[in-house]
């Protein structure tokens, strides 16, 4: 139903692609007229890697769905955001856009950039928060700058006041007439995946929906033993809800007051849950306040260390095919191309063992990341690289050379999770095993027959080469 008597929102969305707990689309069903959602692949979309720009092909069909159940739709426009936005205003009569915002230095330029011209247009231009808890310039420390180390920001935290979650909107009043809307299959999201799509499609659970089935079952049945079982590489102990929230198909608000609502059951893991959202909290206030974060060490002390950076060497190859001779870091590395993610625990053993064990620099691991996983995200990718590699904040490198084999044996003690993964020298490899070979690009040639490559460094011999680095720099 339209309201005539009112010009149409237009409601840009981007990273927030849910109906439940909008900030947004609530603000722009509150002006009374009728809302527009649009999506618009620009030059941020058409930057994303392969698989994060499938993922979010998906979730976009998903929301157009659920629109449509609303009587509204989803609109899907090409070109620089800022001249797509003029034409539908013009095409529209709207008088208003209205957005969710978003943190990175690219979208944070563009966004006021188009702000600032709608404005001088005299076109209202809102931004709104939504992608997060807490605003970055809301939190401060005692001094008045921003946090550097994690459990300060915690204390700072946990304790302020999260509104509950907002319900979606009954309805959202759709205009008279539709402006024209480009078509998804056209936009061809997913064709760099290639065949691994194929593969990676059977572990996707995309949208809205899922992401609340999901949360609720690990608020109400997981979240007791996420404590230990986060770290258990071969059982569901996670959450799940990273590719969720990177593409705003859940709330971290909803996330949030799910996790208290456990914690005031007295669920066991509750505490540490609610920790790992203000982890992501932490990545994006890095971000906003120190962006360099994203490309470059954000110790800055740390720009003369001696890593490698040729990605063409043939140990960076072995890591990125999960064909380095260690099992534990191979298994985690098929896990991705399988299933478009990879186990938090496993992260840090892969990125551990490419920038300590075999002294690459940690932008090759980043790009790779960026390239393959489903749940990218760029605060949390680029925090996560830089904490492992000892470049970041809260760093401790001494501490964090992972010996692979010692934490295959802490947190994969049956070897279950190496077996699920790996095929070669197995006389009945497992499907998930098989199916690496079915998901990489064939130019790799690899086969489950081919002989498990030997290890490209011996464990001891790498720590001491990385442990001489340090020392040689006084960290």
């Amino acid at each position: 139903m339209s309201n005539s008597n009112s010009k149409p929102t237009i409601l840009w969305l981007r990273r927030d692609l849910r109906l439940g707990d909008h900030p947004a689309l609530l603000q722009a069903c509150g002006r009374g007229g009728p809302v527009i959602p649009v999506f618009i692949r620009d030059d941020n979309v058409d930057g994303l890697g392969a698989a994060p720009k499938w993922r979010l092909g998906l979730s976009l069909r998903v929301l157009s769905e659920a629109l449509e159940r609303k009587g509204s739709r989803l609109i899907l426009r090409s070109g620089p955001a800022g001249d797509v936005l003029e034409r539908l205003i013009a095409e529209t009569g709207a008088d208003s856009v209205i957005w969710t915002r978003l943190y990175d230095p690219a979208s944070i330029k563009r966004d006021t950039d188009i702000k600032a011209g709608l404005k001088a247009q005299g076109i209202c231009a809102q931004s709104v928060g939504g992608h997060l808890l807490f605003e970055p310039w809301t939190v401060e420390t005692g001094q008045g700058g921003y946090y550097k180390v994690y459990t300060p920001m915690w204390n700072a935290v946990k304790d302020r006041d999260v509104p509950a979650p907002e319900a979606a909107p009954r309805a959202i009043p759709a205009p008279e007439n539709w402006p024209a809307s480009d078509d998804l299959e056209g936009w061809r999201l997913g064709a760099a995946m290639q065949r691994g799509a194929a593969v990676v499609s059977g572990w996707q659970r995309p949208g809205e929906a899922c992401a609340e089935d999901r949360l609720a079952w690990f608020t109400g049945d997981g979240i007791e033993d996420y404590g230990q079982a986060r770290n258990l590489v071969a059982v569901d102990g996670t959450s799940g809800m990273s590719e969720y929230l990177s593409l705003g198909e859940i709330s971290p608000r909803t996330c949030w007051h799910a996790g208290l609502g456990a914690l005031h059951r007295g669920a066991k893991g509750a505490e540490k849950w609610l920790k790992e959202l203000v982890w992501r909290e932490f990545a994006y206030h890095l971000m906003y306040h120190t962006p360099r974060i994203l490309s470059d060490n954000w110790r800055e002390e740390w720009a003369s260390f001696p890593w490698n950076e040729d990605e063409r060497l043939s140990e960076v190859w072995a890591w990125k095919q999960g064909r380095t001779g260690v099992p534990f870091v191979d298994a985690a590395m098929r896990e991705m191309y399988v299933t478009g993610r990879m186990h938090n625990r496993a992260r840090m053993i892969v990125a551990s063992y490419l920038t300590k064990h075999l002294m690459c620099h940690w932008r090759i691991g980043q790009k790779w990341f960026e390239d393959c996983l489903t749940d990218w995200d760029p605060a949390s990718n680029a925090m996560g690289w830089q904490w492992v590699a000892g470049s970041g904040p809260d760093a401790s490198p001494y501490f964090r050379i992972f010996n692979p084999e010692t934490q295959q044996q802490k947190f994969d003690p049956d070897g279950d999770y190496v077996a699920r993964w790996i095929a070669e020298g197995r006389d009945s490899p497992e499907r998930t095993a098989l199916a690496y070979f079915d998901a990489v690009p064939r130019w790799w040639n690899l086969s489950p027959k081919d002989t498990y490559p030997q290890p490209l460094v011996e464990l001891s011999e790498g720590r001491k080469r990385a442990l001489a680095a340090y020392e040689a720099r006084n960290f």
